[in-house]
C-alpha cells in the first residue's frame, strides 16, 4: 500500500469513526497498519488507533499501540514524531493509573529539543503530568502543571486544550473542597464548547457536563447535578464512551446516596464498578468503594463498610493515592468511634494526621486543615494554596510555606 492509498484509507477510517461506526473504522486502520509501507502513514494511523482505544476505555490496547508508535517514530528519526509518541505513552499510563510512569514519560517529552510542533504539544504534556500528580495527591505540583498547560493553551489560542484543562481544574478543586471553583472551571469549559466547539467532538460537551454534575452534587444542588449527569450520560452512550459511562454511573449513585436513597444507589455503584474494573480505572474504583462504604454506614452495616474500606485501602496504597488513604482513615475513625474500639480509633487518627502532613493539606497561615469542608481557597504564584479569608486578613509578602521549606536546620 503506497503513500496516497494509505492517506485515503486513514481518511476513510476517520469518516467512519466520526459517523459512530467505530468497529468498521478500526478494521480499516488495522488493514493500513498491516499493509502500508509508508512509515509516516503508519505513525498517523497508530495515532488514530490510540485515540479510538482511549475513548473506548481499552487502555491496555492503547498502551500496546503507543509502544509500536515509539518504534515507528524512531524509524522516522524526527524529534516531533518522537515527542508525540512519548506523549501517547504518557497518556496510556495515565489512563491505567501508572502515575509515576506518566510523569517520567512527560519529563522525557519536555526534555526533547524538537521544533514548533513539539512546543505546541507541551501544553498537553503539562496537562497529562498535572493529572498524574493529582492522582498521587501531590497538589502543589498538579496545580503548577495545570496552570502551565493553561498558559500554553492561551499562548497557542488552543480552545480544546483550554477546555480540557478547565475540566481537570474542576476535578482538582472538587478534591480539595473549594466547590465554588470546582463549579466555575467546568462552567468555563462548557462556555468554550458553546462558543468554539461547533466542529468539536461531543466528548468535550459531555466532559464539561459531568464535572459540573460533580460540583453541583457537592454543593447540594442535586436536581442540577442530575440534569448535567443525564446529558453527559446520553452522549457517552451514543459514542460508546465506556470510561465516561462509568463516571456518570458513579455520579448518579452519589446523587442517590446524597438523597439517602441507598437502595437506588447500590445498583449504580455496582454498574460503575463493573466498567471501572473492565477498563482498569483503579482511581475510579477507589471512589466507587468510598461511596459504597458510606452507603453501608447509612444502613449501620459497619462490618460491611469495613470490608469495602479494606479493598479501597489496598488500591489507594498500590496507586500512591494519598487523598484516598486519608478519606479511608477518616471513615475508619468514625466506624471505630461508633464501635467503641479505642486502639483502632487511635491508630487511624494518627494515620489521618500523617496523610494531612504529607500532602500539606493545611493552611500555612491559620494552620487549619484544607479539604475537610467546603472553603474558598486561593493559590499564590508558587502554587501553594491557602484559605482566601486568611490571605485577605493577613496579606502576604511571599509564601509562608516556601519560607518554611527554605529554612534548613542548623548543625549542633
Amino acid at each position: 500500500m503506497g503513500q496516497d492509498q494509505t492517506k485515503q484509507q486513514i481518511e476513510k477510517g476517520l469518516h467512519l469513526y466520526q459517523s459512530n461506526q467505530t468497529e468498521k473504522a478500526l478494521r480499516v486502520w488495522m488493514r493500513v497498519l498491516e499493509k502500508s509501507a509508508d512509515p509516516a502513514g503508519r505513525f498517523r494511523v497508530l495515532g488514530c488507533l490510540i485515540t479510538a482505544h482511549a475513548e473506548m476505555g481499552r487502555y491496555k490496547d492503547m498502551l500496546k499501540f503507543a509502544v509500536v508508535q515509539i518504534d515507528t517514530a524512531r524509524e522516522l528519526e524526527d524529534p516531533d514524531y518522537l515527542t508525540e509518541s512519548y506523549l501517547n505513552l504518557a497518556r496510556s499510563n495515565e489512563k491505567l493509573c501508572e502515575f509515576q510512569k506518566t510523569i517520567s514519560y512527560c519529563k522525557t517529552c519536555l526534555n526533547m529539543q524538537g521544533t514548533t510542533v513539539s512546543l505546541q504539544l507541551n501544553g498537553q504534556v503539562s496537562l497529562s503530568m498535572g493529572n498524574a500528580f493529582l492522582g498521587l495527591s501531590i497538589f502543589q505540583k498538579a496545580l503548577e502543571c495545570f496552570e502551565k498547560a493553561l498558559r500554553y493553551a492561551h499562548n497557542n489560542d488552543d480552545k480544546m486544550l483550554e477546555c480540557r484543562v478547565c475540566c481537570s481544574l474542576g476535578n482538582f478543586y472538587a478534591q480539595i473542597k473549594d466547590y465554588e471553583k470546582a463549579l466555575f472551571f467546568p462552567c468555563k469549559a462548557a462556555e468554550l464548547v458553546n462558543d468554539y466547539g461547533k466542529g468539536w467532538s461531543l466528548k468535550y460537551r459531555a466532559m464539561s457536563q459531568y464535572h459540573m454534575a460533580v460540583a453541583y452534587r457537592k454543593l447540594g444542588r442535586l436536581a442540577d447535578a442530575m440534569d448535567c449527569c443525564e446529558e453527559s450520560m446520553k452522549i457517552a452512550l451514543q459514542h460508546g464512551d465506556r470510561p465516561l459511562q462509568a463516571l456518570c454511573l458513579l455520579c448518579f449513585a452519589d446523587i442517590h446516596r446524597s438523597r439517602r436513597d441507598v437502595q437506588t444507589a447500590f445498583p449504580r455503584y455496582d454498574s460503575s464498578m463493573s466498567i471501572m474494573t473492565e477498563i482498569g480505572n483503579r482511581l475510579g474504583l477507589i471512589q466507587v468503594l468510598l461511596g459504597v462504604t458510606k452507603c453501608w454506614m447509612i444502613q449501620k452495616e459497619l462490618d460491611k463498610a469495613l470490608e469495602s474500606i479494606e479493598k479501597a485501602q489496598e488500591l489507594a496504597e498500590g496507586l500512591g493515592n494519598k487523598l484516598g488513604q486519608l478519606k479511608l482513615h477518616c471513615l475508619c475513625e468514625r466506624i471505630y468511634r461508633t464501635k467503641g474500639q479505642q486502639r483502632e480509633l487511635r491508630d487511624h487518627v494518627v494515620k489521618f494526621h500523617e496523610c494531612v502532613e504529607e500532602m500539606e493539606l493545611y493552611c500555612g497561615m491559620c494552620g487549619e486543615s484544607i479539604g475537610e469542608k467546603n472553603n474558598q481557597l486561593q493559590a499564590l504564584p508558587c502554587s501553594h494554596f491557602f484559605h482566601l479569608k486568611c490571605l485577605q486578613t493577613n496579606g502576604t509578602r511571599g509564601c509562608p510555606n516556601c519560607r518554611r521549606l527554605s529554612v534548613k536546620p542548623g548543625y549542633v
